[in-house]
């Protein structure tokens, strides 16, 4: 119980857009989906971290990626990260807590999901996030946002049955990665990366970008289980205001329209 609730304060830390839906889930996949969620973030922040040379982060991606493959040894990760420990934040050094507060029933797809995410990853992290074009893109964003989706839907069905379109599942999750990139596209030039495909302009981008959010409208009506139907339409909503915030010129969504946006949603649930 202690380690459930170390979970949940990390993953608050983490994540202001997942955590809400997370809290709101029934206690089995709140568990599920926390501990998938805390795990991808763990490699997530080493593929972003910027004082880790890019040789250091694929080694790490890599080795991480093979342990969960390999049913997960906690003593030989820490010794991986050791030489970096002073760099590296709790949630990507506890990843193995991350995994033992997942349910037993989910732990196998929660640790073949972010192995292919860690490994993604550092294919990604070797070819310094060259995108050169949409196919780039799409496998990009596949790696570190569709396969979110994957693992969702495998949850889902697990769970009670649920079955959803894997192709809307990746959409789901390549829409909102392709807001974080709008988004994030000043930050991450400052840094020399470019996840535009080569002469794409930010209005290809936003186009891309709403195309795989219809497509996560229409994963989210196959979807009846209201507490699943809950969970996936708050970060849907967020994304698609902030995608208009940003086609207005601003730089993100203000924190007042966050709380009136899963206000809406948790009214309309209760209605």
């Amino acid at each position: 119980m202690k380690l459930e609730k170390e979970a949940m304060r990390v993953l608050k830390q983490t994540s202001r857009t997942f955590y809400i839906p997370i809290k709101l889930l029934n206690p089995t996949l709140r568990m599920a989906v926390g501990s998938a969620y805390l795990c991808m973030r763990a490699i997530d922040e080493i593929e972003d971290h910027e004082q880790l040379d890019a040789a250091v982060k694929q080694l790490l991606l890599e080795a991480t990626g093979t342990m969960l493959k390999d049913g997960f040894d906690k003593e030989a990760y820490l010794q991986l990260l050791s030489p970096y420990k002073d760099l590296l934040p709790e949630v990507t050094m506890r990843l193995n807590d991350w995994l033992t507060v997942c349910p037993s029933d989910y732990l196998e797809k929660v640790k073949e999901s972010t192995s292919s995410m860690a490994i993604g990853m550092a294919k990604w992290v070797g070819k310094a996030f060259s995108v050169q074009t949409k196919e780039d893109l799409d496998d990009y964003t596949y790696y570190v946002a569709g396969l979110v989706g994957v693992m969702l839907s495998d949850i889902w069905k697990q769970y009670d049955g649920t079955d959803t379109d894997l192709d809307l599942a990746i959409g789901y999750g390549r829409g909102l990665q392709a807001v974080n990139i709008l988004r994030n596209q000043e930050e991450d030039s400052e840094r020399g990366v470019q996840f535009f495909p080569a002469g794409w302009t930010r209005a290809d981008m936003f186009t891309y970008a709403e195309a795989n959010l219809r497509m996560a409208d229409e994963y989210i009506e196959s979807i009846s289980t209201k507490n699943i139907l809950l969970f996936c339409k708050i970060p849907l909503a967020l994304a698609k205001r902030t995608l208009h915030a940003l086609q207005n010129g601003e730089d993100k969504m203000k924190r007042d329209e966050v709380v009136s946006t899963v206000d809406e949603i948790l009214k309309e649930h209760e209605a």
